[in-house]
């Protein structure tokens, strides 16, 4: 009885245990399922809360440009507000200029027709005023474009200038570098001629030392007028063509020597004293003093001399070498004389 009992409890045990085994699978695939679902829940509610947070940084900075754009619109405002109240002031002052038009129109239509002549008045003198002003801005362009032409041809001047003054100091120095050799060569010549003229003076003093009326006055030879003309005349007297002849010998013979680059010549210079004269041939003593001087050239030309080495100068009164006004003093005075120079 007892063992049957015994199989009977085994049976039942084995019945209950694939019935248990089922619940315990069924409530794992449960518990799996139900954290599956957790963890979906999970991630998305993970996404949900990422998305808000960019989305709030999005909201965030759209709120800090609101207030950059609020910021904006509230200075726009307070100009808006100061234009507007420029504009009620202008309106103000408008509208009391026009109560003050009204009442003068309100005075009668002539001093209407009075404010408009003056409106066109001043309308033309405004176009006149633009016109003067468009003609003003043409001439100064035009001034412009003169003055630029002027500094362009002043900058060339400049440059010439420069170019001038460079030129022109080469040019100085070769003037002062010419210049000393021509006073050199004048001063070569000037010794030369002096020895010619020491030689001329040596043999005409050899030729009239016998002529008391015929002396050496510095460099010249000084013919007293009685030895070779009349009184009042021009014409030689014998005895001054003696002279004369004497003269034109030594000057031939010095002609021969004197070599013609020194450019020598024989100045023939008239005297008279400072009594005038007044006759139809000579109607002064500038005419008188001219004609003896040329009347000796022309006859020392006759007797070979080179008429282009003879000088015929005329001084009338005007360099006496006696002040006095005593026979002697004047006779000195009208003379010839004769000097050996260069050219």
């Amino acid at each position: 009885m007892a063992r049957g009992r015994s199989k009977r409890g085994g049976s039942e045990y084995g019945e209950f245990w694939p019935a248990y085994v089922d619940v315990l699978s069924t409530l794992l695939l449960v518990v799996t399922f139900l954290m599956s679902i957790f963890m979906v829940s999970q991630y998305y509610a993970t996404q949900e809360a990422s998305g808000k947070d960019t989305a709030l940084q999005r909201l965030t900075r759209q709120i800090s440009e609101l207030t950059n754009l609020l910021s904006l619109e509230k200075g726009k405002s307070r100009s808006s507000a100061d234009e507007l109240s420029a504009l009620q002031s202008t309106l103000a002052d408008l509208k009391t200029e026009h109560q003050k038009l009204s009442g003068f129109a309100l005075t009668g239509d002539e001093k209407a027709k009075a404010a408009e002549g003056r409106i066109q008045t001043l309308s033309a003198d405004l176009e006149a005023q633009k016109n003067i002003s468009n003609e003003a801005l043409a001439k100064v362009d035009l001034l412009n474009q003169q003055m630029l032409a002027l500094r362009r041809q002043l900058a060339a001047l400049n440059d010439a200038l420069e170019a001038s003054e460079t030129k022109d100091k080469d040019s100085q120095d070769r003037i002062k570098d010419l210049g000393a050799r021509l006073n050199a060569a004048l001063a070569r010549q000037v010794q030369e001629l002096q020895r010619y003229r020491s030689d001329f003076f040596g043999r005409l003093r050899e030729l009239l030392k016998d002529r008391k009326d015929i002396r050496v006055v510095g460099d010249r030879f000084v013919f007293e007028s009685e030895v070779l003309f009349p009184s009042g005349q021009a014409t030689l007297t014998p005895e001054g063509l003696g002279a004369m002849d004497q003269l034109a010998i030594a000057i031939v013979d010095l002609a021969k020597t004197i070599p013609p680059e020194l450019g020598w010549a024989l100045q023939v210079d008239g005297h008279t004293d400072i009594r005038p004269i007044a006759s139809a041939q000579f109607p002064s003593n500038w005419e008188l003093s001219t004609a003896r001087a040329v009347a000796v050239v022309k006859y020392l030309v006759s007797r070979g001399v080179p008429a282009a080495n003879l000088v015929a100068a005329g001084h009338g009164e005007f360099q006496p070498l006696e002040s006095g006004v005593d026979e002697v003093s004047l006779r000195r005075n009208r003379r010839i004389e004769l000097k050996l120079t260069n050219k």
